[in-house]
């Protein structure tokens, strides 16, 4: 077993923790020395040829929040079976009040039964491999790990391959310096400055643990999860020339559908949620996955997203073609038409998730912002897809007590509207939640449902 964690408040203390529990039962086990990105982990099992990693990370999510992780022995996500399996074996321990097993450090280190070792070591010669290594110029680069476990990882490769690398919020800080460490525009501010007064070619941002990225252009701009999906498609097709079956989930970008019909490629979508792309890269040969909150997979790697190699994978076709992020969006959008995007997220009490999944499931409309529903995907949530190419995408959070509202369209002031149209949808559907738990708790007075927007930026450099 291999076991790894992040940067954040006990992480490694618990990771500790496991790795003796793992010991104390006889399974051999490789402890990461110090910190580790997700994704250098991962590769760890199958280079080591072990049966899956403990990775203890909550990714990016606050910094209170803590999480355990499972990874399979093909380094990718655990299966809903294999966790289905996990769940089960916890339920049979705690029925019998069972006792998890301890041992030393002293003893588990003398048995040979742990052993402390490096990701890097195997990581980066494997990245290296996956990189078209001649094209890389002297760019400018920023790299912000956003005080998470891709610190020295991505800024080192970078280096190693000929680019002037700076890294900030390289230090270990359990606050993240009050910013989630989400690599979304609103959290970038430091980074998008860091780039316009240095001048910079690019800036890239990973998010706790270093399986997703975003971007800061050249002028400023935030390229957000969509168009990086877009822009590695089109790079590994046109510029590589591989070839496979292309994975999104049901909260993509329609720029992907309109590049696997414009390539000739079979398209699958997914719910929300890598393990669901990992099954189909395990079944079928899959050029590329993604998912909107900025996980990407990729071909002839573990199926694992991993926001190392995407960031450097960017700056190979901004060496390659001679451009900046911006304008090779902007080259996209020419040739697919313009895609603008938003997400917002509404905070909802655990009563309320019920009743709005309830709702949204009666909920029927022949319109919405004055174009017609035309169809209705309820593979995760409900995405209501209309007659001029825009969808509205309602879903309740899997992790929090949030619901999430997604829309894209061809216009910044048409998603507005339809992020507009589906904060109703939900506050209507989650008053009657917000009452029952007032009599329920003896509470006077009205309960007001307050939203917490989380913008994503839009498809096309904001300027415009």
């Amino acid at each position: 077993m291999v076991v790894g964690y992040d940067t954040r408040f006990l992480s490694a203390e618990f990771a500790q923790q496991a790795a003796l529990v793992a010991a104390a039962n006889g399974i051999e086990v490789f402890l990461t020395e110090s910190f580790a990105p997700t994704p250098a982990v991962s590769l760890s099992v199958v280079d080591k040829e072990a049966d899956g990693a403990i990775l203890i990370t909550a990714s990016h999510n606050p910094p209170h929040y803590n999480g355990f992780k499972f990874k399979a022995s093909y380094g990718g996500s655990a299966t809903p079976d294999i966790t289905e399996r996990i769940e089960q074996h916890y339920r049979k321990n705690l029925a019998r009040d069972k006792r998890p097993s301890m041992i030393s450090l002293e003893k588990a280190v003398g048995s040979g039964r742990l052993h402390f070792f490096d990701p890097k070591e195997a990581y980066l010669p494997h990245i290296f491999n996956l990189l078209n290594k001649d094209s890389f110029s002297r760019l400018k680069v920023v790299v912000d790990p956003m005080y998470g476990a891709g610190q020295g990882y991505l800024s080192e490769a970078l280096s190693r391959l000929g680019c002037y690398v700076e890294e900030i919020h390289n230090e270990i800080n359990p606050s993240f310096g009050g910013v989630n460490p989400e690599p979304i525009s609103e959290n970038l501010g430091a980074l998008r400055d860091k780039v316009a007064k240095g001048n910079f070619d690019v800036g890239l941002a990973m998010d706790g643990d270093a399986d997703r990225i975003g971007a800061i252009d050249a002028r400023g701009d935030f390229i957000n999860s969509h168009q990086i999906f877009a822009l590695l498609l089109e790079h590994l097709v046109g510029c590589r020339g591989w070839r496979g079956d292309v994975v999104k989930t049901v909260s993509g970008t329609r720029m992907i559908d309109l590049l696997t019909q414009k390539y000739g490629l079979k398209l699958f979508e997914t719910p929300v949620g890598f393990k669901y792309i990992c099954e189909h890269i395990l079944s079928g040969d899959v050029l590329i996955g993604g998912e909107e909150s900025g996980g990407v997979g990729i071909k002839n790697h573990i199926p694992e997203r991993d926001g190392i190699l995407v960031g450097l994978l960017l700056v190979e076709m901004m060496a390659m073609h001679q451009k900046t992020l911006g304008e090779l969006v902007d080259d996209l959008m020419r040739r697919l038409g313009y895609f603008y995007y938003d997400r917002m997220d509404i905070d909802i009490g655990p009563s309320s998730r019920e009743s709005i999944s309830a709702r949204l499931e009666a909920f029927e409309s022949t319109e919405l912002v004055g174009s017609k529903v035309v169809a209705v995907n309820a593979v995760d949530g409900y995405k209501f897809c209309l007659d001029d190419g825009s969808w509205l995408m309602i879903r309740p959070s899997g992790t929090e007590a949030v619901v999430r509202i997604y829309a894209e369209a061809d216009s910044p002031q048409k998603v507005s509207l339809l992020l507009k149209k589906g904060q109703e949808i939900v506050s209507a559907a989650a008053r009657p939640a917000c009452r029952r738990a007032c009599r329920q708790t003896g509470q006077a007075g009205n309960v007001k449902n307050i939203p917490r927007k989380t913008k994503r930026g839009a498809m096309v450099d904001e300027r415009r």
